[in-house]
């Protein structure tokens, strides 16, 4: 209690706002000045007055944070925490996929690098990858990355000509036909909700598709009092406290992301002691992933 209250009194002092993504820890998901999704923090750490930006999350996350604000101090707490699935393509990987298929639309998921999103035409998130896509011209062929899961559930959404990456992440893709079975057996009247990370034949098995955000809008709405949640288990702490009268059961229980974990609360403190490490976009990259950016943000929801 004492080392949040300590955290809290720096966070005022340095003019700081705590951002904590849905799958980090309780302890900091319960003294963050703001929890959701990667880019829904993002947008809005940049529309407040604070100077400097501690997310808790995992790099790509913090990179998004320096694009949409640059003039701001951007502090992962532990730098090396990282994600397996931006890990699976780089930029010059990008680039030469597009020099085969020189037509294509580029739509790269936010769980990119930023030199990622600088190749890319447009975002996209677990939200809202099927309106990004019925944006784009009919005709055009689309290439998703880095997300095969995501591509393949917008592709079937869409009908439209999607190519893919062979990129997932670990957590989601682990999650098999056999353990929901097996959970659902167990709870026959919970609602399954399961991310679009997941693998197709899983997603087949669900009640309703969300990304974590949707999870959390969807629970709040539901008359339903038990839910079978298949996504990183650290969102149950969030759905929890928010519904104290109703059950989460997650999918499988070792759906837990390391690199989530890495930030602990003395890593945040040593953070805003030091306001270091530091995630800075160099301009002409930020520039560019901005643009892609934004295009994701000028599509209508609806």
């Amino acid at each position: 209690m004492a080392l949040q209250e300590e955290i809290r009194r720096l966070l005022n002092k340095q003019k700081a706002i705590l951002l904590a993504h849905n799958y980090q820890p309780p302890e900091i998901q319960d003294i963050a000045d703001l929890c959701g999704d990667s880019l829904e923090l993002s947008i809005k750490a940049s529309q407040t007055g604070a100077e400097v930006i501690i997310f808790c999350g995992v790099h790509f996350m913090a990179e998004t944070a320096s694009i949409l604000s640059p003039n701001k101090k951007v502090i992962l707490p532990v730098l090396d925490a990282g994600c397996p699935m931006a890990k699976m393509i780089t930029a010059d990987d990008l680039k030469k996929k597009k020099s085969e298929m020189p037509d294509a639309v580029v739509v790269s998921y936010v769980n990119t690098t930023a030199d990622v999103k600088a190749e890319s035409d447009l975002c996209c998130t677990s939200a809202n990858a099927i309106q990004v896509v019925n944006s784009i011209d009919p005709s055009a062929n689309i290439l998703m990355t880095p997300d095969k899961n995501l591509a393949r559930y917008t592709q079937r959404h869409t009908k439209r000509r999607v190519f893919y990456w062979e990129g997932y992440c670990p957590i989601h893709d682990n999650l098999t036909v056999e353990k929901v079975l097996r959970v659902k057996e167990a709870y026959p009247e919970a609602v399954f909700l399961a991310h679009p990370e997941c693998p197709p034949q899983v997603l087949d098995l669900a009640d309703e598709v969300k990304s974590t955000s949707g999870m959390k809008e969807y629970v709040a709405n539901s008359s339903k009092k038990e839910f079978i949640i298949g996504t990183e288990t650290g969102i149950i702490h969030a759905l929890s406290k928010a519904n104290p009268d109703k059950l989460f059961i997650p999918a499988d229980p070792n759906m837990v992301c390391n690199d989530m974990k890495k930030i602990g609360l003395k890593d945040i403190l040593k953070a805003l002691e030091t306001l270091q490490p530091e995630v800075n976009v160099p301009e002409q990259i930020r520039l560019k992933a901005k643009t892609a950016v934004e295009r994701m943000l000028a599509v209508p929801l609806k």
